[in-house]
Order: C-alpha cells, then structure tokens, then sequence
C-alpha cells in the first residue's frame, strides 16, 4: 500500500448505525433476528441496502439468482473487480451481525473512500448473497455455489421449503429475480469479512482472525426404522425402538469426532421422531449427522465410520437403517495472496492476530473455486452465533472493517 493510504480508518458510528438500523427489518422475539431468505422482510432489507449503495455513487446488479452486486468504478476500465461482502439472510433465531456485517461492512468501505476521495484502479463490489444460511431451502450457500458453477440453477429453482414454496416461484415474488446470467462475472479477488461464530478469537484476546482454511462438511441424513407401540404394555424384549437407535448412533458420532481432535466436530441438529408422542416408543427417526474438519480424509473416514458403526447398531436391535448424503463440501485452502493481504492489514494497522480456520460454510468457501479469496473474522461474545443473543462490540466490527478497508485498497491498488 502506498503512503497515502497508510491512515485510512472506516466511520464507525456509522457502521454501527447501519447494522442497527437493518436489525429493525424482520426483528427476532428475542432481541435478534428473524430475516429469512426470500420473505417479505429479505425484500425489505435487500430494498434499504439497494438505496444505501445508490446513495454512495453504485451501480446495482441483479443476477438470476437474487445476487446483489453494487460497484464503485475504478479509474482502469479494464480491471477485474474486487469483491466484498456476505449475506443478508438470517436464521429463524438469528443474529444482527452473523452475514450482515460483511455485507455493511463492504458498504463501509465504498463510503470511507468516498469521504476520503479515494480512488483505486480496481472497481469495488459490494456482494449480498443470496440464501446463505440454508434454513428455508437447503443447502446452505445456494446462491454462490450456482454462481460457482456447484449447483445447477434450474435445480436450485426447484428447492422447497416446508410449506412447498419453490425458490424460484418466491424469488420472482419479492420483486428480486435480477436478468443478469450467474456466474459470468470475472473476479480480481474477493474479500468476506464475518463474525467467528466461535470463542477462539475472544479467549485469545484476538481482535482479529486471519483465515487460512476452512473446514470441509459431510451431511449426512439416516433414517431408522423400527415399529411405534405402547410404552406401558409393549415388553422390553419385544421393542423395536428407533429413538434408543438414534441414542446409540448418536454417541458413536461423539466418539468419531473426538477421535480426530482437535479440529474434527461432528453432531446431530436437524431430529425428526414419529410419531412424538409421550406414550408411543418411536418407530421411526430422522436426523442429519453433520461432520466437519479441515482434512478430507478425516471426513470421510468419520463418514466410512457412521455407516458401518451405525449399521451395526441398527443390526443388533433388529432396526433398518438408511443413510443419505444430503450436503457437504470439501476443506477450503483460501489463496496465499489474498490472506497475505489481510494479515498485513492486521499488523499495519496494530491489531493483534491469529491464524484461525473457518469451523462454518460460508459464501467465500465456494468463491474460493473462481477466484482469490481470503476471510476475516472479529470476535463474538462467548461465540455464540445462530442465537437471538448473538453479540459483538461496536469495537470488534470497527477492527474487522478497517482490516477489510486496508486488505481492499492494497488489491484494489490506490491511484489517488
């Protein structure tokens, strides 16, 4: 970076200000947010962040998909743009930050530069992703992986939600199906600035985590099938109970992960029981096993693992089991350059740092696949996250964002 932009520092009132006044579209019961991918209120959030970036000089693209793309123009007409930015879709529960501060905070950036008169060879991008979080239609991250060429477009139309709404048929509801085809935008870089998600930065007393990788994830959905019958006058010998199934499996997932520590998690949180009655033992459960870790062979030899342990289980008490890969990505090296860039932003600018890996998918991970691209991460309280108590202080979002401002502004190459 040049000297002159050795200085640059975002406005963080307004930042802060900005994810406040966003928190108020599609307010949670409990103090967070409920902002769900293609509702009333998505439309109403994508409408305030539309007007935010044409009020700071952007052009606004729409892609088939629902992607949001503002961009500040470079003094090159020739040079591929840098891109920032998350999501602004939120979980049931959510958080007011999880995905929006990547989004605001890119937004940041393009107003601190205007106030600076700033200007960069590169364009900048500010990107709000599409149904990130993957609660009302799986899977996560749908949008950027048909942008990334993962998925195919007219498939991810298709998905459903609980109530058999399509994405497609609900994305040209709300008034934000763009003309423009995903995926044929060329990328300099991409920069993705979120909160941990985790404790690690905050026990540390890290203000900011430079990602080098991210974790691979295998979902995989088993379905157990025993026989419902009366828990009062139904003999122990003669049951064939899906829930202790589901119980048995389900300690072995624990032990499996354990086994590959530190890095390797692995749980069950999506549980479906049949027929979930107080005096009916289940005769059928469904639920998704969720593994992590930054090693594809660790995964797949946890995935190798469930099956056979669970198979065995289900033989033994007489019960029949299904397994079904429903979801996953591999482990995710994020480009040198890029995260080169954003550790020399930390310790320009005097935060302290760690190396950290992404334990979540994130838009990035599949970007990843077209184009340089790093993370940066600020603490949260406790590291909760897809909780209405989600918390940050305006202090961790104001590091995270000069991080981005100064990682931007090297790649994007300050002419001015």
């Amino acid at each position: 970076m040049t000297a002159s932009g050795q200085n640059l520092r975002i406005n963080a009132d307004r930042l802060w200000d900005s994810l406040m006044e966003m928190a108020q579209i599609g307010p949670g019961i409990a103090g967070g947010n409920n902002r769900q991918t293609l509702t009333d209120e998505d439309g109403e959030g994508r409408a305030l962040f539309q007007a935010w970036c044409e009020e700071a000089g952007c052009q606004m693209g729409l892609d088939q998909m629902g992607n949001m793309f503002a961009m500040r123009s470079g003094t090159d007409p020739d040079a591929l743009p840098v891109y920032v930015g998350s999501h602004l879709d939120t979980q049931p529960t959510g958080g007011k930050f999880d995905g929006v501060l990547g989004v605001l905070g890119g937004l940041e950036v393009i107003r601190s530069l205007n106030d600076l008169d700033v200007k960069t060879k590169h364009p900048i991008v500010v990107t709000n992703f599409t149904n990130e979080e993957g609660t009302r239609y799986a899977p996560a991250m749908l949008s950027s992986g048909v942008f990334a060429g993962v998925h195919a477009q007219d498939w991810a139309y298709d998905r459903v939600d609980a109530e058999g709404k399509s994405f497609g048929d609900e994305l040209k509801r709300i008034g934000w199906c763009g003309d423009e085809e995903v995926g044929t935008r060329k990328i300099h870089a991409f920069f993705e600035l979120h909160i941990e998600q985790g404790p690690i930065l905050e026990s540390e007393g890290n203000d900011i985590g430079v990602v080098t990788h991210g974790q691979g994830l295998s979902w995989t959905q088993v379905t157990i099938i025993g026989k419902d019958s009366h828990t009062g006058s139904t003999p122990m010998p003669m049951r064939k109970n899906a829930g202790l199934g589901m119980a048995r499996i389900l300690e072995k997932v624990d032990n499996i992960a354990w086994s590959h520590k530190p890095h390797a998690v692995g749980a069950a949180g999506h549980i479906d029981v049949y027929p979930n009655s107080r005096n009916v033992i289940p005769g059928k459960v469904v639920f998704t096993v969720d593994f992590r870790s930054p090693n594809l062979e660790v995964i797949e030899s946890m995935e190798e693992r469930l099956h056979t342990e669970g198979q065995k289980i289900a033989d033994e008490m007489d019960l029949e089991i299904l397994f079904e890969k429903v979801g996953g990505f591999n482990p995710v090296t994020f480009d040198p350059k890029c995260v080169m860039a954003v550790r020399n932003a930390a310790e320009r600018l005097g935060y302290k740092h760690q190396n950290i890996i992404s334990g979540a998918g994130h838009d990035a991970c599949w970007i990843n696949k077209v184009a340089p691209t790093a993370m940066i991460m600020c603490p949260c309280v406790d590291g909760l996250s897809h909780n209405e108590a989600e918390d940050i202080s305006k202090e961790w979002a104001t590091a995270g964002t000069d991080v981005l401002l100064h990682a931007v502004v090297e790649t994007a190459i300050i002419v001015s």
